[in-house]
Order: structure tokens, then C-alpha cells, then sequence
């Protein structure tokens, strides 16, 4: 808590003429409740603040042996992200298209739709964002697209988009 003390009175010196000083107070505040009660503060704002869980995808890598997979080439679809941003799909032998990154989950929603057994390659340009590639993988996720792989955007396919516009 706190407490007051008064210090003694001073005497006057002789000869001189007498006038009252005034006391003067020393205050000694005692600081360890205020210090218990920032203590408490801290505490209750640490357990009650809500944290950020960071959002993670789960990707199941293959393994390391060589092993080729034959998928039917009507159930593949496949995505070229360039690096301007720019995207262009095709299922199959068909000619590349251009989609907008807006319409892309409705694409994938309809082609999911016609072939349940949809699986989706995507290839992004080396140069691309890295921000690209999640974007797709989370318009894939929205979609309820389980099965994608990654590929390496190689020269046959900047051939087959130039041939296609």
C-alpha cells in the first residue's frame, strides 16, 4: 500500500527571524499489487488470444522408383500455367483453350462432372510464381479434384500452345 512519513520539524537558527517551514512529506508507494494485477492482465490476454494455425495441404509424393502409370488419355486433363498468367487446358488430344483464372473452378467442377475419374496435370512455367502453382492446387482442392500430378513445363508444350493460337 502506501505510507506517509513526516520528517522531524528543522529549529530555527538564533537571530534570525522565525518562520514555519512546511513539512515535507516523503511518499513510499508500495508497487508489487500493481505489479501482481499487470501480471494477471498479461496472462488472461496470452490464454484468451486466438492464434493463427497455419494452413497446410497434405501432398503424397511417389516413390522413387521409376514405375509408369497408363492413364486413358480422356480422362486427363491437363493445365499449362505460363508465365504471364495466362492458362490453357486440354483433355485429351484436343487443341489447348484459354480460361480465366476466375472461371477455372467451374471448368473443373463440369469436367469433374462429365468423368468422375478425372485426373488433372499441371505444368508451370519455370518462370512462373511460385503463388501460381498454389493457386491452382487450391482451386483443385475447392473442386474436389483429389487426383493431380505435377509435371515440368517443357518445349513441346510451348510448341502445342503457340500451334493451338
Amino acid at each position: 500500500m502506501a505510507g506517509a512519513d513526516l520528517a522531524a520539524a528543522s529549529g530555527a537558527a538564533k537571530g534570525k527571524k522565525k518562520h514555519k517551514k512546511k513539512k515535507r512529506l516523503n511518499v513510499r508507494i508500495d508497487m508489487t499489487p500493481m505489479v501482481d494485477v499487470v501480471m494477471l492482465l498479461i496472462t488472461f490476454f496470452m490464454l484468451t488470444t486466438v492464434f493463427n494455425t497455419p494452413q497446410t495441404m497434405e501432398i503424397n509424393l511417389p516413390p522413387d522408383d521409376k514405375t509408369e502409370v497408363e492413364v486413358a488419355e480422356s480422362s486427363l486433363l491437363t493445365l499449362r500455367v505460363l508465365a504471364d498468367g495466362s492458362i490453357y487446358w486440354n483433355q485429351g488430344f484436343e487443341n489447348p483453350q484459354t480460361v480465366e483464372f476466375k472461371d477455372l473452378h467451374k471448368l473443373l467442377v463440369e469436367r469433374l462432372a462429365a468423368n468422375p475419374k478425372l485426373i488433372c496435370l499441371v505444368k508451370v512455367e519455370r518462370e512462373g510464381t511460385y503463388k501460381m502453382m498454389v493457386d491452382i492446387m487450391d482451386e483443385l482442392s475447392i473442386a474436389n479434384i483429389t487426383r493431380f500430378s505435377f509435371a515440368p513445363f517443357k518445349e513441346f508444350d510451348k510448341k502445342f500452345i503457340a500451334k493451338a493460337s
